[in-house]
């Protein structure tokens, strides 16, 4: 059965590239919708949660820079979106999975470096979503970049 609506997550990042160009083909070719999502974690979460200031308008300031970000997209692939582009704030795993149930999509589209060992273990956002996630997951392999 082909997909019919497809969620794509990304980061924003140049990286963010190739998941898109790789949902964009699964969506041609299955005739699917496609969605956007970018999510902003809480600032307090990289702190363990307990700030001992206010962090308000630094995660003001990082999520209008995340919608700039989002808008350039958007003009970069101007045939991409089809669907809806969703930023929020949240955990990257429950916020995709919330949208992706909410929005009845069959297919959510991540990148993955494919860490190993220890890096794997500190947490992968392709990895928290496979698991638990409400449709297929399709993780692109990101390559890095020579520096």
């Amino acid at each position: 059965m082909p997909y019919q609506h497809i969620l794509v997550a990304v980061d924003l990042t140049e990286e963010c590239d190739p998941v898109i160009k790789r949902a964009r083909e699964l969506a041609v070719s299955n005739g699917a919708k496609l969605s956007l999502v970018h999510i902003v974690e809480p600032m307090a979460m990289a702190f363990g949660g307990d700030v001992p200031m206010d962090l308000s308008q630094l995660q003001q300031q990082q999520f209008d820079q995340a919608k700039e970000r989002l808008e350039t997209l958007k003009v970069k692939y101007p045939d991409l979106v089809v669907g809806d582009c969703h930023l929020t704030y949240g955990q990257p795993r429950q916020e995709i999975h919330n949208l992706a149930k909410k929005s009845e999509c069959d297919l959510v589209v991540v990148g993955s470096h494919g860490r190993h060992g220890l890096a794997l273990l500190l947490g992968s956002t392709a990895n928290d979503v496979l698991h638990g996630a409400p449709c297929d997951v399709l993780a692109v392999r990101l390559v890095k970049r020579a520096e």
